[in-house]
C-alpha cells in the first residue's frame, strides 16, 4: 500500500445540513496511509444505556453501520445529499469508470418477482432483477459532485465505487482521480454479473482470481485511502477471491453483489422479462429473497477471515435483502461491520434508515447489547460441519437416553431417594 504524509489529526463531525451533532464522525486519518482499525466497541455494558450504533471501519467513523449500497440510490449529488441528511451511516456512490460515454443503459431495465403464485401486482415483492449498467454520467460531472458533497459534509463517509478494464494505467488514473475529490474510500466492483464482459471489467474480474490478483495488485500499489473488494456471489466459492482481495492489500470485502438470473417468462407475450423491444438479456437478482443466500456466503467470508486472518484489522460489509433491523442483525451476528442496503432504498425510501435504527436498537435492548462489537460475530461459532451435527445429535440422544434408563447398577440405589429412583426408570 502507498505510503504518503505523517500529518495526523482527526476531523470532528457535525451534520453540515441540520446541525445534528455525529461525536468524532468522519475518518479517523492517522497520516496518509492506508490504515485499517477495528470496530471499536463501547465500554460499559449497563442496560439502562441507550444502545450505541457507531462504528469505525478502517478509520471511518459513522454514526450507524446502515451504507447506502452502490446504484441508483448514490447516483448523483442529490440523492446522496437526501441519504445524508436521513441519516445513513455512508453513501458510496454508483460505480464509475473512465469512459463514462460506453455505458448505455435501456429502459425498462428491471423487473419484479411477487410472492402471490398468480403474480398479482398485490403481492409482496419478494425479488427485484436489474439490467442496468454503471453510472452512464461524464466522469468529471461525478467527481465534482463528490467535491460538493465533501465540501458539505465533511465529517461524512462517502465512498467512491469504480470500475475499469484490464488496463494498468487505467486503473491508476482512475484510484486518483477519485481520490482527489476527497472521498474517504474505494470499494472495487469486481462484481457486476452482467454487462461489460467483453471489457473484461466486473464479475469477469472477480471470478478469474489470477487476474483479480493482478489487478487488486495494481489498485493498492497507488490506492492511499482504505479499499473494499465486492465479491460476486456468481461462482462457486466465494472465500477464494475474498482470501485473493485481502493476501494482496485491500482492507475490506464486500459481498454479496446481485446473483445472476432470469426474472421470468410472460405467459401471456411469451417474451422474457424485464422486456426490451421485445428481447431481454440476464441481470442481477436481489431482495428479500436472495437474504438466505447472502448469509450463507458472507458466513463463509467471516469463517474465512477469522481463521486465517486472525486479528489483522479487516473488515466485512455485508449486502443482500436487508429491509428491517433484525435482516442488519443477521448479518452483523455472522461478523459484519457494516451493512448495506440497494434495492430495499428503491423500494421503501431513503427513511428507511430510520426504521433500521430503531430495530436494531430494539433487538440490542433485548439482549443487553450496548454497542456493535458486543455481538458482531457471535453466532458464527455455531456453524459446523454435518458430520459434527451427526456427532452432537448421536452424544445428546445418548445423554437422554441415560437420563431416561435412571439408575445403570443396584449398587447406585440409596435410601432417601427411593421414590425418585423408581420413577425415573418408568416409560410411561
Amino acid at each position: 500500500m502507498a505510503s504518503l504524509g505523517l500529518a495526523q489529526r482527526i476531523r470532528i463531525g457535525h451534520d453540515g445540513n441540520s446541525g445534528t451533532l455525529f461525536p468524532m464522525m468522519g475518518r479517523v486519518n492517522l497520516g496518509r496511509r492506508r490504515v485499517g482499525l477495528r470496530v471499536m466497541a463501547s465500554e460499559g455494558h449497563q442496560s439502562s444505556v441507550e444502545p450505541d450504533l457507531s462504528v469505525t471501519v478502517n478509520g471511518l467513523k459513522m454514526p450507524n453501520p446502515f451504507v447506502i449500497g452502490s446504484g441508483p440510490p448514490g447516483t448523483n449529488y442529490t440523492v446522496m445529499k437526501r441519504a445524508f441528511d436521513e441519516g445513513w451511516g455512508a453513501v458510496i456512490a454508483k460505480t464509475v469508470s473512465l469512459e463514462a460515454d460506453k455505458v448505455k443503459n435501456v429502459t425498462p431495465r428491471y423487473a419484479k418477482l411477487r410472492a402471490d403464485a398468480n403474480g398479482s401486482a398485490k403481492g409482496q415483492i419478494i425479488g427485484w432483477q436489474n439490467i442496468e449498467l454503471i453510472s452512464d454520467r461524464p466522469l468529471e460531472t461525478m467527481l465534482k459532485e463528490f467535491r460538493q458533497l465533501k465540501e458539505e459534509y465533511p465529517e461524512r463517509i462517502l465512498i467512491a465505487s469504480i470500475m475499469e478494464e484490464y488496463n494498468k494505467a487505467a486503473w491508476e488514473e482512475l484510484i486518483y482521480r477519485v481520490e482527489e475529490t476527497g472521498i474517504d474510500a474505494i470499494e472495487i466492483n469486481f462484481s457486476c454479473p452482467h454487462g461489460m464482459p467483453e471489457r473484461r471489467m466486473g464479475a469477469a474480474v472477480g471470478q478469474d482470481c489470477d487476474l483479480l490478483e493482478e489487478v487488486c495488485g495494481w489498485i493498492n500499489a497507488v490506492a492511499t485511502v482504505p479499499v473494499w473488494a465486492k465479491m460476486t456471489p456468481n461462482i462457486t466459492d466465494i472465500t477464494k477471491p475474498a482470501r485473493v482481495s485481502l493476501n494482496k492489500g485491500c482492507e475490506g470485502v464486500s459481498a454479496i453483489n446481485t446473483i445472476m438470473s432470469v426474472m421470468g417468462i410472460n405467459l401471456d407475450t411469451l417474451r422474457p422479462e424485464p422486456c426490451v423491444e421485445g428481447y431481454s438479456t440476464p441481470g442481477g437478482y436481489s431482495s428479500k429473497a436472495v437474504h438466505p443466500i447472502a448469509l450463507a456466503k458472507v458466513m463463509n467470508i467471516a469463517r474465512m477471515m477469522k481463521s486465517e486472518f486472525g486479528d489483522k484489522d479487516l473488515s466485512l460489509s455485508a449486502i443482500g435483502g436487508v429491509e428491517t433491523g433484525g435482516d442488519a442483525a443477521e448479518f452483523i451476528l455472522l461478523g459484519a461491520n457494516t451493512v448495506q442496503v440497494c434495492t430495499g432504498v428503491m423500494m421503501h425510501g431513503y427513511g428507511l434508515v430510520k426504521t433500521l435504527c430503531s430495530e436494531l436498537k430494539d433487538f440490542m435492548r433485548k439482549h443487553n447489547f450496548s454497542s456493535i462489537e458486543d455481538f458482531r460475530g457471535t453466532s458464527l461459532d455455531y456453524f459446523t460441519t454435518h458430520t459434527d451435527l451427526v456427532r452432537r445429535q448421536q452424544e445428546a440422544i445418548r445423554q437422554r437416553k441415560v437420563v431416561k434408563k435412571g439408575l445403570q447398577s443396584d449398587k447406585d440405589w440409596t435410601g432417601d431417594g427411593f421414590v425418585q429412583e423408581t420413577e425415573s426408570m418408568v416409560s410411561n
